[in-house]
């Protein structure tokens, strides 16, 4: 399972830099790890993204206002936030190689290790989660894959030692569990250290945890002392709480409502994995709703529907997208309740966006460090009170992945000859496919490609991001917007000359349908919706 997954990851991964969707930052010097440059395919995917976003939770509605706060703002604002205070995660460090992980990670990397799978090559499942070893199939696993795969692992680095006292254990006990195999694996001088947690890299030994704060921080004017110290926001969702009196005073809007953002934010992660999903620098989609405490209860179950069923109407409609309630062990110590909608990526199934019943928790904090008054007062009912806030909060980055992976396709189409090929297809919903229409001369002759660039023309003017290619066989132009994603192929060919027809292509069905010329423009805006 987890080589199919980690093969088609890399197939997506593959498409994604030969298309022009996402590339590696900085990828001439090496690159930066957690940090994703989006291409031209990719920037326009992704700001269809945003768009639609904008224009459902914005555009569409009455009750809430759009916001654009600084990435900087005074440090204040973080600590009344709890993130200067409490804002970190728990950091280990490997002895050998040095990478750094988050200590509550350990457990998926070690189900993504190359070294940890090879392990099945010796030890023998006894059916009830624990594991039979043969010592000298262990030996022969270190001479074979051990020194390439986990050179830090005390078993390869000092066989003769960790053998030993692993051999006087296992007569002692005819099976261990795995957390228990990794350790022995791993711990070379068992009186001294006691068991030792493996690096899931490289085998090496794991540093204590120790508590890592993620924002990044900076220096704000000309001197860089401990006055000049702020930092790069962590969230999004602090700008609108710091603006929230002044939506108030310059709105007629009135509770309930909310606040919407896109922005960027930062995170010194410990350890960025799974392509672009967990990176240092991400995108936010982000909505903080005001009401009243209570109706509080109502518009969470509102927002927590509302938000899933959003991506359902994109495309995300397979069995791999989640709704997930959390447990009241997992809720935040402010939170009233909070659900994840979740995708079954390749690497696993991971939260999209948080829907949270955050209380008075925020607005509170900032009465009490700022000082201002965050009451909202009620000019028919004459109370007043400090609104309750629902946050659903999503990742723009994240959602990009989600429909990148759900779109991917393989399967067969026929050729200029009518054989069945084998494809690479890009099923994008048609909102959010970043290019809307192809258009193809069949021949570069007989006055097809200027009829075609008309057509292109008009297109374009209409708003529709369309793309133009003359070049090679128009069976591998349909290729080239399979995998890009486009949903309609235009080809001017014999018969546009004589009763001004085109051909349309559909790229999932493959369809071929023929239309006037003069109807192309509202077939595609129609087909797009």
């Amino acid at each position: 399972m987890a080589e199919n997954t980690n093969v088609l990851m890399d197939k997506l991964a593959a498409l994604c830099k030969r298309r022009g969707f996402i590339f590696q930052s900085s990828e001439i010097y090496g690159g930066i790890n957690g940090f994703w440059d989006y291409g031209p395919l990719g920037v326009e995917l992704k700001r269809n993204i945003k768009d639609a976003w904008w224009e459902d939770i914005v555009r569409k509605r009455e009750d809430i206002v759009g916001l654009d706060c600084a990435i900087i703002m005074n440090p204040k604002v973080w600590e009344a936030s709890g993130h200067v205070g409490g804002f970190a995660d728990p950091m280990r460090t490997c002895r050998q190689c040095k990478r750094h992980f988050r200590a509550d990670q350990l457990d998926d990397l070690f189900l993504q290790s190359e070294w940890v799978k090879s392990l099945g090559d010796f030890i023998t499942p006894t059916g009830d989660k624990s594991f039979i070893l043969d010592i000298d199939e262990v030996t022969r696993w270190v001479n074979k894959k051990g020194k390439k795969l986990a050179p830090g692992l005390a078993i390869v680095r000092n066989y003769s030692v960790t053998v030993s006292w692993l051999a006087e254990r296992l007569q002692q006990a005819q099976a261990i569990g795995f957390q228990e195999l990794l350790s022995f694996l791993a711990t070379e001088q068992l009186n001294q250290t006691g068991l030792v947690v493996p690096c899931p890299f490289c085998g090496g030994d794991l540093t204590d945890p120790r508590q890592f704060n993620l924002m990044f921080k900076t220096n704000v004017g000309a001197m860089e002392d401990s006055t000049s110290v702020a930092y790069l926001r962590p969230e999004t969702a602090q700008g609108i709480f710091a603006n929230y009196r002044n939506v108030l005073d310059t709105t007629r809007i009135k509770v309930p409502f909310g606040i919407a953002q896109i922005g960027k934010s930062f995170r010194n992660e410990i350890n960025p994995r799974n392509y672009t999903f967990r990176s240092r620098e991400f995108e936010q989609m982000e909505i903080e709703f005001f009401c009243h405490p209570s109706t509080a209860d109502k518009w969470y179950a509102y927002w927590r529907d509302a938000r899933y069923n959003w991506y359902v109407g994109l495309g995300l409609t397979s069995s791999k997208l989640h709704l997930r309630d959390h447990e009241k062990e997992e809720l935040a110590h402010y939170a009233r309740a909070c659900a994840d909608v979740e995708y079954e990526f390749p690497f696993g199934i991971s939260e999209l966006e948080g829907i949270a019943n955050r209380a008075d928790y925020d607005l509170s904090q900032h009465q009490k460090f700022s000082g201002k008054d965050m009451a909202y007062f009620d000019d028919e009912t004459k109370e007043r009170f400090i609104p309750y806030v629902i946050e659903p909060s999503g990742g723009v980055d994240r959602a990009t992945l989600a429909f990148l992976c759900e779109a991917y396709c393989e399967d067969t189409a026929p050729d200029e000859n009518g054989a069945a090929q084998a494809r690479t297809v890009m099923k994008f919903h048609p909102r959010l496919a970043p290019v809307k229409a192809a258009v193809f001369p069949l021949v570069k002759k007989d006055g097809m490609p200027e009829i075609a660039m008309k057509i292109y023309g008009q297109l374009k003017a209409a708003g529709l991001a369309t793309f133009y290619d003359e070049k090679g066989a128009v069976g591998r132009r349909y290729r080239r917007q399979d995998e890009a994603g486009t949903p309609f192929c235009l080809t001017i060919d014999g018969q546009t000359l004589t009763d001004q027809t085109v051909t349309v292509r559909d790229r999932d069905t493959l369809h071929q349908d023929r239309i006037a010329t003069d109807k192309i423009v509202s077939y595609v805006q129609e087909h797009l919706r």
